[in-house]
This record gives structure tokens, sequence and C-alpha cells, in this order.
């Protein structure tokens, strides 16, 4: 039986080098990471009866054990998918670093940056500005919700553009999308209104691109996902080809596999910290994963959280997660110190507090 873990966490190597540590049959589940294996192996199966025609992987950490992973059968192991919207959360943990440098005194030429800057004065493609409220767009709105930005309320979902209609330009004002939509007017004064917006969100690739000369993909391969071992990760560009960018996809792209993603939720779930290393600022994670404002308190910055137990009502207040269209997503739950990633091609509609409140109550020892 594999030893029970002590009350320091322990980090996997690579997938190239072994990657996590696993667990084997009920008994070693129950004794070592607390948890009812009968009960984990039969909300697995019913993923495969509620959702026959979809291909998915899902891995379980507790006490830095892998406890369950399931695929259907035709993922294997590294496979990876497009997380879609659960790009924003590495979107957040890039911003994390540059607020980060920015209270260090590290960003180029002394520049500053804190979450009451104003986002127009980092981008100078913007200006003149098609809306002149826009000048009140503070950083925080954008990694919020509440620029006032046009998006899902208003019937633009994601970032629908062509050829001759690339996506900074809309996400700017600067031209419609494909279906002749215009992002260029706020629909409400930055601040006052939770409105979940592609096109504002576009804007926090400009600006970390502007204000550290580099994009947002590189600076967290190189300070985040390389240091904790994530090697088959990919990150998705927009834009270029004769129109501004291209720049790392803030809101959509990153394509992963389910242990490399629940590896991002370890990191998450040790408030940044790895082996020892402080690689992503505790005080922002901390911030990141509450409430960001009253509007609407399941949001926090970039991540989905329960602060005020209302997101998932059966889980604990500490929980929060990244979520993302076709059912890709990652929980992270610090009181239960537990992780669960899913990956997958959906489905598009699908019962997520089924499958993690089930996963919640299989613990047997807290």
């Amino acid at each position: 039986m594999a030893p029970r873990p002590d009350s320091q966490p322990k980090y996997p190597p690579r997938e190239s080098k072994g990657g996590w540590r696993y667990l084997l049959g009920d008994n070693e589940i129950r004794a070592v990471a607390g948890l009812d294996g009968a009960r984990l192996d039969a909300l697995l199966q019913r993923q495969d009866h509620l959702y026959p025609d979809e291909s998915s992987a899902i891995v379980i950490i507790r006490h830095g054990f892998l406890v369950r992973e399931h695929y259907t059968y035709n993922v294997l192991i590294p496979t990876r998918f497009d997380i879609w919207s659960g790009t924003k959360s590495f979107t957040g943990a890039a911003w994390g670093l540059v607020l980060g440098d920015s209270r260090q005194g590290r960003l180029p030429s002394g520049r500053r940056l804190d979450l009451d800057s104003p986002a127009y004065e980092f981008i100078p493609e913007g200006y003149p500005l098609t809306d002149p409220r826009k000048e009140r767009i503070l950083v925080r709105h954008l990694l919020t919700m509440t620029s006032g930005i046009a998006g899902q309320s208003q019937g633009q979902q994601g970032m629908p553009t062509a050829s001759d209609r690339e996506p900074f330009e809309y996400a700017l004002g600067r031209s419609p999308n494909r279906y002749g939509k215009w992002a260029d007017q706020l629909v409400c004064e930055p601040g006052t209104v939770w409105g979940y917006s592609d096109p504002g969100f576009a804007h926090l690739a400009l600006i970390f691109a502007h204000v550290t000369g580099k994009e947002m993909a590189d600076v967290l391969h190189e300070r985040v996902l390389g240091p904790i071992g994530i090697e088959n990760l990919s990150w998705d560009v927009q834009g270029g080809s004769g129109f501004m960018g291209p720049h790392t996809n803030a809101h959509t792209g990153i394509h992963v596999s389910a242990r490399e993603l629940a590896r991002f939720g370890y990191l998450m779930l040790h408030r940044g910290e790895w082996a020892g290393r402080q690689l992503l600022p505790a005080w922002w994670l901390e911030m990141a994963t509450r409430s960001s404002q009253a509007i609407n308190p399941r949001y926090g910055y970039t991540w989905w959280v329960n602060t005020t137990g209302v997101q998932w009502p059966d889980l604990p207040r500490d929980a929060y997660g990244l979520v993302g269209y076709r059912s890709n997503c990652c929980y992270i739950i610090p009181s239960l110190d537990l992780v669960l990633a899913r990956v997958g091609s959906g489905p598009g509609k699908w019962d997520e507090r089924e499958l993690i409140e089930g996963f919640a109550a299989a613990v047997v020892d807290d």
C-alpha cells in the first residue's frame, strides 16, 4: 500500500518523468486518500450513461495522489482538448504575475499598473475612443466582467470574426463581428453591471503585451507552466495578417489534457506555491478566488467562486473553479484538499453539480 501522505504536499514530476503518484484499489483509496472508491466509480459510470456520444477525460486528485481517472474509449491519457473559457483563469494567472511585478517595480521602464489603472491608458490602438465612457474602464472591470463592453447579454457570443473582420478590431469597437454586431458603445457605466463579455476580455491581451513587451502565453509558460511540469499545453493566438496582433487569445484557446489541467489546479490548491517556489502571488490568488464584487458574487477575478454559497450550495465556501464551453472544467476545494479536472468534447449542457458535489460527498475522512 502507498504511504499515507504527511503534512507536506507532494509535487508530481512532469508526465515524461513519471507524473502523478496514484492509488489502486478501494482499500488503498480509502486509507490514503480518504475517498469512497466505489462511489467514485458509480459517478464516473453515470457520466458514460448520461453522455454516451461525447469524448472526455476526468482526473481526481486528493492529498497529492491521483485517485481516479476516467477516459472514454476514444481518449488517451495525453489527449488534449480546447478548454474554451477555462482559458480565462490562465489569463488571470498571467495577470497575477504582471500585477505582482508592478508591485515590486519589475515592469519595463518602471511602469506601474494596478487594478485601478484606467485600461485604455495602456491601449493606444483604442484611440480615438468609440465611446467616451471607456475612459472610465479600469483593469479590475475587465478582470471581473464589469466593464460595460457588450457581450452575451447583447447576443454577442464569443468572438465570431471573419477573414476581413479581425478580433481585436471588433473588441475595440472598430469593426463588427461576422454577424454585423458591434461592441463600440458600452451597454452601461463601467462597474455597475456584471456581463459576460469576450470582447471585453480581449482587452487584457492587448494591455499585457503593451505593458510587458511580451505575450501572456510566453510569460506563463516560462514562469509557471514549465516549472510545474506542464509539457504539452498549447495556447492559441488571434489577430495578425494585416490586422492587430497576433496576441495571445485571452478568452479561449488553451488545449490541454486532464492530467495537466489537474496540475494547474494543484498549483492553485497550494496558493501558487510549487515545491518550495512561490510561482504566483499568494495575495492575488487569495483575492481572485473570492467574490470580486456584489453585483455577481459568483465571480471572482477570472474564476467562478462559492464565497456566498450560491454557485455550489452543497460545497464548501472555499470551492472555486475554471469553467469552459463543452463542459471543460477544473474545480479546486482547498478545505477538502481536492482537485477535479474534466476535459472533453461536450456535452454543451451539463449538470456540473451532480459530478463535483458527488465527488465531494465521496470524502469519508472529513
